[in-house]
């Protein structure tokens, strides 16, 4: 019987990483309070997921796109209105490999929106998606660390700074806010809401996460006499996420999921604009943990089978908050407007680069004016590019390492300069990132029968390439102390193709199995 020390770890294993590209359609009627629509101006939207689910082979997520639509109105004055509307979707996906006992962490980005005006009352909607979807395993592994019961054990072990999981859970968060704007202002219809999650924290309590957060809010509305304005609110945002067996040492790695939100004008007297936020809160908690893991080992006096598995593990995670400061001269010369009533700033990263220990994103913010015109008064929209790079430290990273990053805007100014505006844009870069490591774990160590019966006492060696000291140990039953001593080696790592080495027997493999 071969007794062995074993510790149990939890790992979080990838399974895969897939980006889907996804196209939700669907007709909308223009409320019959509205005037006709003669052509759209502007659209936003955003995501909210109801559900989400692996099946075998697959995931499926259900939700909505929540698009605010501002149109050039059929009426007397060709006034600027808007309403909103939704598209619900089911997409199931291919994803070889997934199993249902799995865990499926998204993203997804609205890339473009598209309107057709049908006629004066119906409008068809394209909404573009950009999924990216992770699937990870959580997996429980008996490492053995120790064979107690043989005395001349030959061990090869590896340190291994390990992210093991201790947990993980979800939990609902509300956020409810009455907004007040100028008491000046009757607020005839919102045109276009915006929203991001800002200023996360986590803190670690007995057997509880708790999540803080701040969404920063703009909302673009009309007013009765035809003015559009914006109002920008922080609503904070709080939830306690159960536990059991954390604390303050541990990695919190927290995700915001919106399922849904409500946007609505109160009654005009009031002079406010009700606002009601979900998320989902998603917690999984690490213990950054030491292990020490025989990586091979054999007995110079017995004949030992093993069992060897390969196990990919988390390795160096981090979560890591930075900001980046975009200044920029924009030349709006296309067309002459009065005032700037909205800037909408969109941050897309386009590429990322690992090295060693640091992460390069290249990306544009996308700005989309809304701009009123001299003579007319009507509504402009004008696009503009403004590209952005960022360099982040990051110790332990390398070009294998996985890094992803959510980048919002944390604070907009333009200011008009002639027809010129000097943008200042500083973006909120969160970034997630771990290495892979995948290592060799033994496993069901038990004694044979047979092997090697001959008797000598030495042997001549003549170094082979890629031969290690421990290899030609292993495979003459020596040791690697008794090679070293009786060559003189000054660097077991280092030997050269082509040298002698003598290698020492140790003793003969018994060929009878003690019970």
């Amino acid at each position: 019987m071969i007794d062995t020390v074993k510790e149990n770890l939890c790992i979080n294993r990838i399974v895969g990483s897939r980006n889907f590209n996804i196209t939700i359609e669907g007709d909308s009627i223009i409320p019959d309070i509205k005037p006709d629509i003669l052509n759209a101006i502007n659209m936003t939207g955003k995501v909210c997921i109801y559900k989400k689910e692996i099946l075998e082979g697959k995931i499926r997520i259900d939700g909505n796109v929540n698009i605010y639509l501002m149109y050039l109105a059929d009426c007397e004055n060709n006034r600027v209105r808007g309403f909103n509307t939704n598209l619900d979707f089911t997409e199931i996906l291919d994803f070889p490999g997934v199993e249902s006992r799995m865990i499926l962490d998204e993203e997804i980005k609205i890339k473009d929106i598209e309107c057709k005006v049908l006629n004066g009352r119906k409008v068809s909607i394209k909404a573009m998606l950009e999924v990216n979807a992770n699937v990870f395993s959580n997996e429980k592994e008996e490492i053995v660390k120790e064979i107690v019961n043989i005395e001349d054990i030959q061990s090869q072990m590896s340190m291994i700074n390990m992210n093991s999981l201790i947990g993980q859970n979800t939990t609902k968060a509300m956020a409810k806010e009455t907004l007040i704007i100028d008491n000046n202002d009757e607020l005839e219809e919102i045109l276009s809401v915006d929203f991001n999650i800002m200023n996360k924290d986590t803190k670690v309590s007995y057997n509880k996460v708790l999540a803080k957060a701040d969404i920063e809010m703009r909302i673009l509305y009309l007013t009765e006499s035809g003015r559009m304005k914006t109002l920008e609110e922080t609503i904070p945002l709080m939830g306690f996420i159960d536990l059991v067996g954390v604390s303050e040492e541990n990695i919190c790695d927290v995700k915001y999921k919106l399922k849904n939100f409500v946007i609505k004008p109160n009654s005009k007297e009031e002079h406010s604009i009700y606002a009601e936020i979900e998320f989902e809160i998603f917690a999984r908690v690490f213990e950054n943990k030491q292990v020490n893991i025989i990586q091979d080992m054999y007995s110079p006096s017995r004949n030992l089978s093993f069992k060897e598995n390969r196990v990919s593990t988390m390795i160096n995670m981090r979560n890591t908050e930075n900001t980046i400061n975009v200044r920029e001269k924009l030349k709006l010369e296309d067309e002459e407007f009065s005032r700037i009533c909205d800037v909408q700033v969109k941050p897309v990263i386009a590429e990322t680069e690992v090295s060693k220990d640091r992460v390069k994103f290249n990306g544009d913010i996308d700005l989309n004016f809304i701009l009123t015109n001299n003579v007319e008064d009507n509504v402009i929209t004008l696009n503009r590019k403004v590209p952005f790079d960022f360099t982040q430290e990051i110790e332990g990273l390398n070009q294998e390492s996985k890094v992803s990053a959510v980048v919002v805007p944390k604070f907009r100014e333009f200011a008009v300069d002639n027809m010129d505006v000097n943008a200042k844009v500083d973006l909120e870069v969160c970034t997630n990132s771990y290495n892979l490591e995948t290592v060799n774990v033994i496993d069901n160590i038990e004694e044979t029968i047979g092997g090697d019966d001959h008797q000598y006492s030495m042997v001549i060696y003549f170094v082979k390439s890629g031969d290690t000291l421990w290899k030609i140990a292993k495979k003459y039953k020596s040791t690697v102390e008794d090679i070293v001593r009786i060559n003189n080696i000054e660097n077991p790592d280092k030997i050269d193709v082509g040298m002698q080495l003598f290698i020492p027997k140790c003793s003969i493999c018994r060929t009878e199995v003690n019970v």
